[in-house]
């Protein structure tokens, strides 16, 4: 990223939360961050992953801890799936699923999303064969930010064999208020095929301390626990999570600041021409800018903006700080004047 002078620089690549951890949570890590850091940390995560099993209202068994919600997707799919097996996903979406996939042996099955950037449910539905072992929601979708709906997940759910896992990766669910929005949870109990996946990196704001978990049924939380990478999960990173989730009302005014500015975005965007740009239900928007991509990427830079950009396709922008967005909503203003539109 150049330096620029009088320029102040954002990263905005990343989709992290832009504050700092709530005070409470900073107590804990100052509290704890040198008394422990001599021994391994509580390999099962007990006590994060009882206080997630409260209140989801499930079981311990129902729970499982790993570094990050990625490692919870690499345990998942490194005990379901393997060589001459098939794992369908959505495409564009989140960058891992092709790797893990590829590390696991198994033959990955990416299903272009819709024009809108919605996921294709009906070609999802249609990819599914005997082969099939798992099905991967991204709910909302990473990096378009459109969500997957009730109704579409009902469908899909119906369509899928009983023996075959779903996992929805609901990384960025707190920041979803799309009035038919779909939570995993709410429908946990009434398919025995669900898995979901979720982070304390996003809203919570503890990316750099590689925490997330899932929810499964007992005999795939087992297996999973099996494969976990061994004490991957660090004692300052439980304590964090268990204080983020005492703060529960603070962690809500974060998310609800961070919405706010993400329709102050989506606005200024739209008032700008900017009537591709998919309606993001997570804390980034998406620029589909196609063969202009690398052009548009430019823009960013030389503005000091970090933006993560998918060369040939488009550019992913996080929600940052209020000054952050108003530069970005500046250099989306100049690419429309010039044309970057469509």
């Amino acid at each position: 990223m150049p330096h620029i002078p009088g320029v102040i620089p954002y990263k905005l690549s990343s989709n992290e939360n832009p504050y700092e951890p709530l005070e409470s949570v900073k107590k804990v890590l100052e509290e704890n961050a040198i008394p422990q850091i001599n021994r391994y940390p509580e390999m099962r995560c007990t006590d994060i992953c009882r206080r997630i099993a409260e209140l989801n209202n499930v079981s311990l068994d129902n729970v499982v801890a790993g570094s990050g919600s990625t490692e919870v997707i690499v345990q998942l799919v490194s005990v379901v799936a393997g060589a001459g097996d098939e794992i369908i996903y959505p495409w564009r979406s989140f960058e891992a699923y092709p790797i893990i996939i590829a590390a696991s042996g198994a033959t990955g099955v990416p299903v272009p999303l819709a024009s809108d950037g919605r996921h294709d449910i009906d070609a999802m539905i249609a990819a599914i064969n005997s082969r099939t072992r798992l099905v991967v929601v991204n709910n909302p979708n990473n990096p378009t930010g459109a969500p997957v709906t009730r109704g579409e997940v009902s469908r899909l759910m119906d369509a899928v064999p009983e023996d075959v896992l779903v996992l929805f990766d609901e990384a960025y669910f707190q920041f979803n208020t799309d009035p038919e929005r779909s939570i995993a949870r709410d429908i946990f109990d009434e398919y025995p095929n669900v898995v979901i996946a979720q982070t304390f990196s996003k809203a919570y704001g503890l990316a750099g301390l590689r925490i997330g978990y899932g929810i499964a049924q007992p005999e795939v939380v087992s297996a999973m626990l099996k494969v976990a990478l061994p004490f991957g999960v660090s004692d300052l990173a439980q304590k964090a999570a268990l204080a983020s989730l005492d703060a529960l009302d603070e962690l809500q005014n974060r998310v609800d600041t961070i919405v706010a500015e993400r329709k102050r975005v989506m606005g200024a965007l739209r008032g700008q021409g900017w009537l591709s740009v998919p309606e993001s239900q997570a804390n980034y928007f998406w620029l589909p800018l196609g063969s202009r991509t690398a052009e548009a990427a430019a823009r960013f830079r030389a503005q000091s903006l970090a933006v993560r950009a998918f060369d040939g396709e488009g550019i992913r922008v996080s929600i940052g700080v209020p000054e952050a967005n108003d530069a970005v909503i500046e250099v989306c203003a100049g690419l429309s004047a010039d044309g970057f539109v469509w």
